[in-house]
């Protein structure tokens, strides 16, 4: 048996990883929809917002994107934290605080107020993502890893397709409510749940499968066989430190695709509804009812990629090739105005090619990333990829006021998911079952031959 394949097919394999989906994967993605709600529904509320409050489009464009400032001071104390206190306390904390700060968005009156609780929210949601990578890695091998990264990523369609249609209902409906807009009451109806789940993580999640006490003994055995013979699946894979998370040339390399993701993923995220409404559509319940579509056809194609790519072991040409795909999309939304049907073709194929790729990043990461620093080395990508959530609402809301065009800021987002793709494909590190080839770091110095004459490098 191929060792990279490890025992999928197996029956009674199967069934144990099965029972692990169950359980943590719903109760996980249904705390990342909330999560991922936090980054649309802002751009659902700046339809009423700007104008109730007096925020020029640069002012909130700002706001929007010091979010990610304040996730990335915190993004890698948080996931060392996690691996030091475990999993629990760490998703409790995150979850309880950041459901009241984005609650508190409600009432922003100034920018100043406005800057202030998307920092402190970043400051809250940081490690959130990049925690649950690092705790999928503590249940699942790596031949199983991008299936169910995807099948937990698939949040973010699910949150488009509903979080949509929702933020506009509440906008429409509530208005006026107890003397509040409707996009207050959307910030508190969409905030609080999280703090909620962040109870029940507490009592909920186990830190590891040996704390399981929904798995048997024998259960438990098997994941923890996997996860031993799958940290070991090529000696050309040495152990990461933290210290040597933060020297290694390829961490920052992943951190550069995903920053060229997160740029894209932020440009549908921030100003899908504004595209939407540039083609004539005005009432806030319809356009957060069209933006659900390119949300709907991302998750159809997350899920057919990532399929795909465990299928064959193959990651960088299906991340690439789906990168390249959503650059053109989004540079064609940019350019196509008035026309609602094409800009929602050009959206749809946009928004696909941004999110779908994304976890076959984090297989490619995780594979890469192994030891004890794994926490810190994901956390490190992370912190890099998102400054471009910081970067993209920043050129695109700055092109935007010199020319009151979205045209010039999405093609600049395109040309860095351009660059992202050149870079996942000269110089991402292979991944351990990529067929006929052992883990090398492409164009970066080879791996295959000496391990430890890489680890001297570094």
């Amino acid at each position: 048996m191929n060792p990279a394949v490890g025992n999928v097919g197996d029956p009674a394999a199967e069934g144990t990883y099965t029972k692990i989906t169950r359980r943590l994967i719903p109760f996980l993605f249904l705390c990342y929809v909330f999560a991922f709600l936090d980054r649309i529904n802002i751009g659902i509320a700046q339809l009423d917002m700007k104008q109730d409050v007096g925020f020029s489009d640069l002012t909130y464009s700002v706001g929007a994107g010091i979010f990610f400032l304040g996730y990335v001071l915190m993004e890698v104390p948080s996931n060392l934290l996690l691996a030091r206190i475990g999993v629990k306390k760490t998703f409790s904390r995150i979850m309880i605080l950041w459901g009241i700060v984005a609650a508190s968005t409600a009432f922003v009156t100034l920018p100043s107020h406005l800057y202030a609780v998307r920092f402190l929210l970043g400051l809250a949601e940081a490690g959130l993502y990049p925690g649950v990578i690092f705790y999928l890695t503590r249940w699942y091998p790596v031949e199983r890893r991008a299936k169910v990264i995807a099948i937990f990523t698939c949040a973010t369609g699910i949150a488009g397709l509903f979080g949509g249609p929702m933020s506009g209902w509440l906008m429409t409906h509530f208005d006026g409510l107890h003397g509040l807009h409707g996009w207050q009451w959307m910030f508190i109806a969409q905030g609080l749940p999280a703090s909620v789940l962040g109870v029940i993580a507490f009592f909920y999640l186990d830190d590891g499968p040996q704390q399981a006490k929904w798995l048997s003994d024998s259960e438990k055995a098997q994941v923890v066989r996997d996860l031993q013979r799958s940290s070991g699946v090529s000696a050309t894979h040495a152990e990461h430190t933290f210290g040597r998370a933060l020297l290694d040339p390829h961490v920052y390399v992943m951190g550069f695709v995903w920053f060229t993701q997160i740029a894209g993923v932020f440009a549908i995220g921030f100003w899908l509804p504004t595209l939407i409404k540039s083609s004539g559509v005005q009432s806030p319940l319809a356009i957060g009812g069209y933006s659900a579509i390119p949300y709907f056809v991302s998750w159809v194609a997350l899920i057919a990629l990532n399929r795909s790519s465990d299928r064959t072991m193959e990651r960088r040409w299906h991340c690439a090739v789906a990168m390249l795909v959503g650059a053109g999309g989004l540079l064609a939304a940019g350019l196509i105005g008035g026309n609602l049907v094409l800009s929602l073709v050009a959206l749809s194929i946009a928004t696909a090619g941004i999110l779908a790729p994304n976890p076959l990043i984090w297989a490619i990461t995780t594979d890469y990333i192994r030891g004890r620093g794994a926490a810190g080395g994901v956390a490190i990508v992370n912190c890099v990829g998102l400054l471009g959530g910081f970067v993209s609402p920043m050129i695109i809301g700055s092109i935007k006021t010199l020319t009151n065009s979205m045209a010039g800021g999405l093609g600049a987002v395109s040309l860095l998911m351009v660059l992202g793709a050149i870079a996942a494909i000269v110089f991402a590190p292979r991944t351990s079952g990529a067929p006929g080839s052992l883990p090398e770091a492409n164009g970066l110095g080879d791996r295959a031959d000496d391990a430890a004459a890489a680890n001297a490098t570094l």
